[in-house]
């Protein structure tokens, strides 16, 4: 890339230092992989250190240092796994020639894991220079290496491949109507702010990214504490395996979204507000600015909203770059400022010194939705759906082991059994039920009569499946290299004690394990959870907790001695690689027991 578009880069994002992510994914977008000498060009032009541009580089999995003309990346949700996406991802490896993780000789191709994209009911996916195939088979493995090795660029490959479904199977308030753009601006727009937080107030939403903090509470710690400036951001970075609940709200209701960070921001004096996109979701980004122009051509978005001249707002998306970890706020506002995404200490809690240390209202897609749903049918309508402690709806995005995989939009307080029902899932079969991912908790049938619902069982929208024919051990499995793979590495406890879960599954796995391996299992798994930095750390072991409780059998059949401790390395096992490439199985390759 040329000084000129370098320059341009710059021009487009302001100089702003704190755009530095922003610049580098456009030079990736473009290059396909990081000189040295961008590097140091956004060093200069920034002011910045170098060692920091590196370490932005370095941080975010979708950003790359070697040169390649396609870069693909495999999902690695267990869902895509047990779909048989190992054994695709290896077909096309053989046909490249191409190693894991390595780029070809010839700079053409790399092939590698990711994290869970967002799309587990779209079957396997993948991303090629960041944009989504969904619904890989042999058949286009088959012509996608046609189209690599006669360098066709992925711009002129079959449009079909890049369809990504909405998917929605069942509807409630928030999905049912149709929403017109500005209606519940211009219903609130001869309202004070506190008539509006007071609708609000009696809605009751709670945050619907996990923790269920009451929306009003946020937005008025925010617009009460003392600035000169606030700032309303929306965390769009839903990483959590089996979530693609976002990705819907976007690609069909995007005006709700923006009404609602645009609400916020008039309730707060907000004149700034950032839409962080995750990464994954590139395929996006082209629809949704060009929604955001349209808002601004309807004087939604600006300067003086619907002719008040008090009322100035804009929104600027910015892209995340494959860091799970920035779905967590602290780290999302350290990503805004152009940094690694390493969480900070909870306090000072953003609503008071967030984004460029002013008040700062963070909240996920799903919950600046609801409050605009709450305003257009009145606080008191609102708060009669669900349950008592639990008001409105919840999106699930269910995925697995069930006949209609998608998105279900359910009034709080239904029974996991009604949703099992409803996607057509076989009750009499289903082992397990993973809720809100890795990091939430593991239902077994002996649940399936309790009620999602803050009060009971509280989701953040991810529900996958998994039948008596599944192997839980390698769901575990997965889930634990996912915690490893995902840790900023900031602190000991997560860095090193999700590696060390990562190897004692694969220990148990494999039928080295003991009933000491079980019991560390357990007490790191408290460990972590009390000593981690952030939420991420607290919650990485949320898996192993409750499938030691609720599935031991799955853990105790595979156990080698149930006793003593067994060593962990196995050297005849260790030359199994060895005898594979000298085609030996004979005795004399094996050691004596």
């Amino acid at each position: 890339m040329d000084v000129i578009e370098l320059q341009a880069i710059l021009a487009k994002e302001q100089h702003h230092p704190h755009y530095l992510l922003q610049m580098l994914r456009l030079v990736q977008e473009k290059e396909n992989y990081i000189s040295p000498q961008v590097m140091s060009f956004f060093a200069e032009k920034l002011n910045i250190p170098l060692t920091k541009v590196q370490g932005v580089v370095d941080f975010y999995s979708l950003l790359n240092t070697t040169p390649r003309d396609y870069h693909i990346l495999f999902s690695n949700n267990i869902i895509e796994q047990l779909q048989g996406k190992e054994q695709l991802m290896k077909q096309l490896m053989s046909k490249l020639g191409v190693e894991l993780g390595k780029v070809r000789a010839d700079n053409r191709v790399c092939i590698d894991n990711t994290s869970c994209i967002g799309m587990s009911d779209q079957g396997i996916s993948v991303l090629v220079n960041g944009l989504t195939i969904t619904n890989l088979d042999e058949q286009r493995i088959s012509e996608m290496v046609d189209l690599i090795e006669k360098k066709i660029p992925v711009s002129q490959w079959n449009a079909q491949w890049f369809e990504v479904k909405d998917n929605i199977q069942r509807k409630d308030q928030l999905l049912s109507t149709d929403f017109i753009a500005g209606s519940v601006l211009d219903k609130m727009k001869n309202n004070t702010a506190d008539q509006i937080m007071e609708i609000l107030k009696v809605a009751g939403i709670r945050g619907c990214g996990g923790a269920g903090f009451p929306l009003d509470s946020k937005w008025d710690f925010c617009r009460q504490t003392p600035a000169d400036e606030r700032f309303v951001v929306c965390d769009a970075d839903e990483g959590e395996p089996g979530t693609f609940k976002d990705r819907i709200l976007f690609q069909s209701y995007a005006d709700l979204v923006f009404e609602g960070m645009t609400i916020c921001a008039k309730i707060i004096g907000a004149k700034q507000g950032f839409l962080y996109l995750r990464g994954e979701y590139r395929y996006l980004l082209d629809s949704l600015e060009k929604i955001l122009e349209k808002r601004r051509d309807q004087n939604l978005l600006g300067t003086a909203i619907l002719g008040d001249s008090n009322f100035d707002f804009e929104i600027k998306i910015f892209m995340g770059a494959g860091a799970y970890i920035c779905g967590a706020e602290t780290a999302l506002i350290e990503s805004l400022h152009g940094n690694r995404g390493v969480p900070r200490r909870r306090l000072p809690y953003p609503v008071h010194q967030g984004y460029n240390k002013k008040p700062t209202v963070v909240n996920n897609v799903e919950t600046f939705c609801l409050a605009v749903k709450a305003l257009q049918m009145g606080g008191e309508t609102f708060a009669k759906l669900g349950t008592e402690q639990s008001h409105g709806t919840k999106l699930l995005s269910i995925s697995g082991d069930c006949k209609k995989p998608g998105i279900y939009e359910f009034q709080y307080g239904v029974s996991v059994r009604e949703v099992l029902e409803s996607c057509g899932a076989d009750i009499s079969n289903i082992q397990m039920v993973q809720n809100s991912g890795p990091a939430g908790n593991s239902l077994s049938p002996e649940d399936f009569d309790r009620k999602i619902a803050f009060e009971d069982v509280s989701t953040t929208g991810s529900i996958m499946i998994f039948n008596k024919d599944k192997d839980l051990l390698e769901v575990i499995q997965n889930f634990a290299n996912f915690f490893v793979h995902e840790s900023c590495g900031f602190c000991t406890p997560c860095r090193v004690g999700t590696s060390i879960i990562k190897n004692l599954v694969n220990k148990v796995r494999k039928g080295r394990g003991s009933n000491v391996d079980l019991k560390e299992m357990q007490d790191l798994s408290i460990l972590i959870r009390n000593a981690a930095h952030c939420g991420l750390g607290m919650t990485a072991t949320n898996h192993i907790s409750d499938t030691l409780k609720k599935f031991p059998q799955i853990y105790k059949e595979r156990l080698h001695n149930s006793e003593s401790l067994h060593p962990t390395f196995d050297l005849d096992a260790a030359l199994e690689d060895a005898r594979q490439i000298t085609h030996r199985q004979d005795a004399a390759a094996h050691l004596s027991a």
